[in-house]
């Protein structure tokens, strides 16, 4: 069965995390006419970066829009805001544990990097769990122990997509006509956390089979301070196409402002994921220009997502994210479809629905009723949109991002880069 959610809605200025709830938290909807009507609960694991920021916005937008239709029959939705240190074990378990010992009808989280052991710290407290981890270790790992994680949902494709995905990119583009190698090298440029080593890994492997070929590796380490060990090698291999797998926005703004000060003159930059971030635009400025990025998990510029867009445009100004604000839209939708038709203190029954039901939504179908429980990958897993989340790759026209691929959801052409 599909769920769609059609009619985008409006949403509440979010200044950083803490502020973005005081509200709804300070003075929760419970009526005095029925027990039943108490609010439904939904814990947002966030730290306070940039993408996890998005992802609070997006929630927030969904639930104002239910919560001024009238709520799930009759009850209205609080989000409920736990902080998070992402980057230790402890902080990660402190934050899942917290979260279990308040028992919400719902958990969502943009993504964490501690994967299993926040998973692991939910203990037996088995309320839905939505996070875009983009992680195959975790989906792998959640298939091994179903049982325990049959609450658990990945709500994007895994990672392995973006090293399986970037030759065909690459042919694609090249039998188009709209760009010609200066040779079939590929350089990456590899950060050494296991998100980039594993999409290098998958890259390295589908490479052979297409007729494009690896160049070298260079490796950075998070925080990058100097861009220019990197640059010399860049300049030294002379590929046709560099691609920096990293995840940082802002770094890979900095990295980007550097090399089209003495670029490669010819060469095709991708870079993986970062741009997504609205502070890639906001510091990378006119040297973004020609850039190309992918997520796969963006938010589309069909007659849906264009008007999500719009809407959330309308309340954020500046540059606006394209990845988990629609994400997080999305999975507050994906619950309220559930909790209509099932009772939000059924927590099994919740999951069930979830994973039972498509849904359509800004950032594309989510379809988890597989053996991973994570959102089916276009093309590469489903050749449906209905049934697929479409990776998205953007280039930067104009000071924008304009999506170039894939074709059916395309917004532009690639255009010739400022270093061609």
């Amino acid at each position: 069965m599909t769920d769609r959610n059609w009619t985008p809605t409006r949403r509440t200025v979010v200044k950083g995390i803490g502020a973005a709830l005081a509200a709804p938290l300070a003075a929760p909807y419970i009526s005095t006419a029925r027990a039943d009507a108490a609010p439904i609960r939904f814990a947002v694991i966030a730290a306070q970066i940039a993408d996890h920021t998005d992802y609070m916005n997006g929630a927030v937008l969904a639930v104002d829009e239910i919560n001024a239709a009238g709520g799930i029959k009759g009850r209205k939705i609080v989000i409920e805001a736990h902080d998070i240190d992402l980057f230790t074990p402890e902080g990660t378990q402190a934050a899942f544990r917290k979260v279990a010992d308040s028992k919400p009808h719902a958990i969502g989280c943009a993504f964490t990097l501690i994967r299993i052991p926040a998973v692991e710290a939910l203990g037996d407290y088995k309320a839905p769990y939505l996070v875009g981890d983009t992680n195959f270790d975790l989906i792998t790992e959640t298939k091994s122990k179903r049982e325990k994680y049959s609450h658990v949902f990945q709500v994007d494709p895994p990672e392995i997509y973006y090293g399986r995905m970037f030759p065909k990119f690459l042919e694609t583009l090249a039998a188009g006509g709209e760009w010609k190698p200066i040779n079939n090298k590929v350089h990456i440029i590899r950060e050494q956390g296991n998100y980039n080593a594993t999409i290098a890994r998958e890259l390295i492997a589908t490479l052979p089979s297409s007729k494009f070929e690896l160049g070298p590796i260079t490796e950075i380490q998070y925080p990058v301070q100097d861009w220019g060990p990197a640059l010399q090698a860049v300049k030294q291999s002379g590929a046709g196409v560099i691609m920096l797998d990293h995840w940082a926005g802002a770094e890979e703004a900095a990295f980007v402002q550097q090399f089209v000060a003495d670029p490669v003159k010819g060469a095709l930059v991708y870079v993986q994921y970062g741009p997504s971030q609205p502070e890639f635009l906001n510091i990378a400025a006119g040297a973004a220009e020609g850039i190309v990025w992918s997520t796969v998990l963006g938010v589309y510029d069909d007659a849906q997502g264009a008007e999500f867009r719009k809407k959330y445009a309308a309340k954020h100004s500046g540059v606006i994210g394209l990845c988990y604000n629609g994400s997080a839209y999305d999975t507050v939708n994906m619950l309220k479809n559930a909790w209509s038709n099932v009772d939000a203190e059924d927590l099994k029954g919740v999951a069930d629905y979830v994973r039972t039901h498509v849904y359509r939504g800004v950032d594309g179908a989510v379809s988890l009723d597989n053996e991973y429980q994570a959102a089916l990958h276009y093309p590469l897993q489903t050749e449906d949109l209905n049934k697929g989340m479409a990776q998205l790759y953007f280039q930067v026209q104009d000071g924008a991002h304009k999506i170039i691929q894939p074709t059916v959801l395309a917004e532009s052409k690639f255009r010739k880069f400022p270093w061609a």
